[in-house]
């Protein structure tokens, strides 16, 4: 198992020269994720926000409430490596556009997806954990992420918690 660098509960980037993930670095992630409050983690394997690549193994919880969001001159993919998710496309009202079922190879699932519009976007997990390998070009700026509008702030956890809800509802129609 490589060495990895704590940066905050939810970050933890890689040290190694050859950036090396088992089940074990997975599993540590995973109960990194079960702990924190937001139940999310990730793993980045690039080394800085700054680099044209941005490159990281997360780690979400069943249920968690990801905030509608798109990411402007951004392009994004991610690959399922275990679990399943429902991922949300809407327009800029906060309609659904689509809704992209995916999963590991082995789920007979999609298990990767590109999307390089400016699209505003949520994953609803469905299964215990979702773990993914997204990448992104770099370097990172918090601004560049926008988010929608329409969609409670998760410091309104009451709001938020109603519109997940009535979300989940809305995907599992579809």
């Amino acid at each position: 198992m490589g060495r990895m660098k704590q940066i905050n509960p939810e970050v933890f980037v890689a040290e190694d020269r050859i950036v090396k993930v088992d089940q074990a670095v997975l599993q540590e992630i995973k109960s990194q994720a079960a702990r924190n409050p937001r139940r999310r983690a990730r793993l980045c394997v690039h080394k800085d926000v700054q680099d044209r690549l941005q490159e990281m193994l997360i780690v979400m919880a069943r249920d968690i409430y990801i905030r509608p969001h798109k990411h402007v001159g951004k392009t994004e993919s991610f690959h399922v490596i275990d679990g399943s998710a429902d991922v949300v496309f809407f327009d800029s009202e906060g309609g659904i556009e689509e809704v992209i079922r995916i999963g590991n190879a082995a789920s007979g699932k999609l298990f990767y997806i590109r999307n390089d519009e400016a699209r505003y976007h949520t994953q609803v997990i469905t299964s215990e954990f979702l773990v993914v390998h997204e990448i992104t070009n770099g370097p990172f700026h918090r601004a560049e992420t926008v988010f929608a509008p329409w969609a409670p702030e998760e410091t309104d956890v009451a709001a938020a918690a109603a519109y997940w809800e009535d979300l989940k509802r809305h995907v599992a129609t579809r």
